[in-house]
C-alpha cells in the first residue's frame, strides 16, 4: 500500500477554511487540573449494518427458517434486504419493531448477505435455524448471521472419527478475502502435511466456502481441537458446524474474544453431558477457577473445580451432569486475580441418552450490555427458554421485550431483578399476545451486572430433545462521535 506524503500545516489550514468557514473540528486545549477533557463524545445510532449468514445444510430433507428483526419503534426512513450471491432477496424488513420470517427446503439453501440502513440499521438482528430430521448428524441447528471480522476462535472443533466439522467462511465484500486457520490441540499446533494445515484459503467476491476441519490436518484425529481464523486480506463471516455421528448436529458460534475471565450462560436444566474446551492464545500458561452459577448462587463443580491451561494448547474437563435439573451457567475467572491470563472457551452440551441424544454448543459470550437481541424464538409450549446470569458482584435489572410475531400480535414487555452470582430463568419469558410464527426477544441491562444471557429453542422430534442454545451480546447499534467545538484561533496557532 502506497504511504501518502505528510501534509503541511498551511495545506491542513487551507483545506479546513475553505471545507467548514471559520468552524471546524479542533483539539480540546489543555484541560485545567481536575477538569473533564472537554465535553464527552455524544453517542448516535449507526447508519449502516452488514450480516452474513452460512449456508445452512447440506441434507436434502433440511428445513430452515430465517427471522429478521430490528429492535425499538419506527420513524424515519431505512432499508434492510438479507440477499442470495445472485441477488434474490430472502428477507426484507420494513419497520423496527416487527419481525419478518421466511422458510427454505433442502441443501441448496445458500449462504446470504445484506445490509441495513437508516432507522433498520441499529441492532438488526437476523437468526437462521435448520431442522434435519433424519441421518446420522440430525438434529436442531441454530446460528445468529454475524457481522464479518478478520479474527475468530472455535474452540470445541473436532478432527476426530465420527466428527464432521466444518468452518463456514463468506464474503460479504466485492473483493477477495485471503483466509488462514490453525488449529491447535492438546500438544499445540497442530501440523498437518505439506498443502494443508497452513494454506491461504481465498474466498470470492461475495461468496462463500466451507472448509472440513479433519482435511487440514488428516493425521492427527483429536476429540477437543481449538481453530483460529483470521484474515490476510478483507474480511468474512465464520461460523463452525459440527456434526457427530449417532449424537446430533448445531452450530458453534466464534467465543467472545481473548479474555481473563469468561461466562458461558444457559446451561439447559437437563444436560446429560457437558464438556468444557479452553485454550490460553498468549505465551502464558493460564490457571482458572470454574464456578457453576445457578439459581440460588454459584458453587465449585465437584471434582473440576480449577484448570489449568498451558500457553498454546487446547485443555478440556468433563463436568458431566452439572447443571443437575437447574438452569446454570458456567464462569471461569483466574485462579490468582493478579494474574489473569487470557482465554477463550466453549461447551459441548448433550441433552438425552442413548439414541435419543442431542447436541449443542454454547461458547463464551459477551454482555449483553446495552441492548441485545436473539430472534426466532417460539410460541409453542416450552420451545423457548431464557436464562440470565449476573456474572459480577451486582445485582442486576432487566428489560425483557418480545417483539410481536412474524405473522401478527402484539409485543410483550417484563422487568426482572437477577441477584449478583446467579442464574435466573425466566419462565416463562415474555411472548406476543395473539402472535403467530416467530418472534424476537430483546435484553436491556437497565442496571447493575453484568449480565450474560442465553435462549434454548427446543423442538423435539420422535422423543429427541432437539434442541439449540443462542447467546445473547451487545448489538452495538450505536458509535460515539466526538462533539464538534468552534475556535477559530486554530487557522492561526
Amino acid at each position: 500500500m502506497k504511504q501518502r506524503a505528510p501534509l503541511t500545516l498551511a495545506a491542513v489550514t487551507a483545506a479546513l477554511a475553505a471545507a467548514c468557514g471559520l468552524a471546524v473540528l479542533t483539539a480540546p486545549a489543555a484541560t485545567p487540573a481536575g477538569g473533564t477533557g472537554g465535553p464527552p463524545a455524544a453517542r448516535m445510532p449507526v447508519e449502516r449494518s452488514v450480516l452474513v449468514c452460512p449456508a445452512p445444510s447440506a441434507s436434502d430433507i433440511a428445513e430452515t427458517t430465517y427471522t429478521s428483526l430490528t429492535p425499538g419503534k419506527g420513524g424515519g426512513k431505512g432499508t434492510a434486504r438479507l440477499l442470495t450471491k445472485e441477488g434474490k432477496t430472502v428477507l426484507q424488513p420494513k419497520e423496527p419493531g416487527r419481525p419478518v420470517g421466511a422458510t427454505a427446503s433442502g441443501a441448496e439453501a445458500p449462504a446470504l448477505t445484506g445490509t441495513a440502513d437508516g432507522v433498520l440499521a441499529p441492532g438488526w438482528t437476523a437468526q437462521q435455524t435448520t431442522k434435519v430430521a433424519v441421518g446420522q448428524t440430525r438434529g436442531l441447528l441454530g446460528v445468529a448471521c454475524t457481522a464479518p471480522g478478520t479474527d475468530f476462535w472455535f474452540p470445541g472443533v473436532s478432527t476426530a472419527k465420527g466428527r464432521q466439522d466444518y468452518i463456514h467462511l463468506t464474503n460479504p465484500d466485492d473483493t477477495v478475502a485471503e483466509v488462514d486457520i490453525k488449529l491447535y490441540g492438546p500438544d499445540g499446533l497442530v501440523k498437518g502435511k505439506p498443502g494443508t494445515a497452513d494454506t491461504v484459503i481465498a474466498v470470492d467476491p461475495r461468496s462463500t466456502t466451507k472448509v472440513l476441519l479433519s482435511s487440514l490436518a488428516p493425521d492427527a484425529p483429536l476429540t477437543d481441537v481449538t481453530a483460529h481464523v483470521t484474515t490476510g486480506s478483507g474480511r468474512v463471516g465464520a461460523s463452525a458446524q459440527i456434526g457427530e455421528d449417532g449424537v446430533g448436529a448445531d452450530w458453534l458460534p466464534a467465543s467472545a474474544g481473548p479474555a481473563g475471565s469468561a461466562v458461558l450462560p444457559g446451561i439447559p436444566a437437563d444436560a446429560t453431558s457437558v464438556r468444557l474446551v479452553a485454550f490460553a492464545p498468549g505465551e502464558d500458561d493460564a490457571d482458572l477457577r470454574l464456578k457453576l452459577a445457578g439459581p440460588t448462587g454459584s458453587i465449585s463443580p465437584a471434582g473440576a473445580e480449577q484448570l489449568h491451561l498451558k500457553a498454546g494448547m487446547t485443555a478440556s474437563v468433563d463436568l458431566k451432569d452439572v447443571t443437575r435439573g437447574e438452569a446454570g451457567s458456567l464462569l471461569l475467572a483466574p485462579a490468582d486475580p493478579k494474574k489473569a491470563v487470557p482465554v477463550v472457551a466453549a461447551l459441548r452440551v448433550v441433552r438425552g441418552t442413548g439414541t435419543k441424544q442431542e447436541l449443542g454448543f454454547i461458547p463464551a459470550a459477551a454482555p449483553v450490555g446495552a441492548r441485545a437481541t436473539v430472534a426466532d424464538d417460539r410460541l409453542d409450549d416450552k420451545a423457548t427458554a431464557l436464562a440470565l446470569t449476573a456474572s459480577g458482584g451486582a445485582d442486576a435489572k432487566v428489560r425483557v421485550t418480545a417483539s410481536a410475531g412474524t405473522e401478527g400480535g402484539e409485543g410483550a414487555v417484563k422487568e426482572v431483578t437477577v441477584k449478583a452470582g446467579t442464574t435466573l430463568a425466566v419462565t416463562p419469558p415474555p411472548a406476543p399476545a395473539g402472535g403467530k410464527g416467530a418472534y424476537a426477544l430483546t435484553l436491556e441491562t437497565l442496571s447493575g451486572g453484568p449480565v450474560h444471557a442465553a435462549r434454548t429453542l427446543t423442538l423435539p422430534h420422535e422423543g429427541i430433545p432437539m434442541f439449540t442454545v443462542q447467546t445473547f451480546g451487545d448489538d452495538r447499534s450505536t458509535v460515539a462521535v466526538p462533539r464538534a467545538v468552534e475556535d477559530p484561533s486554530i487557522l492561526v496557532r
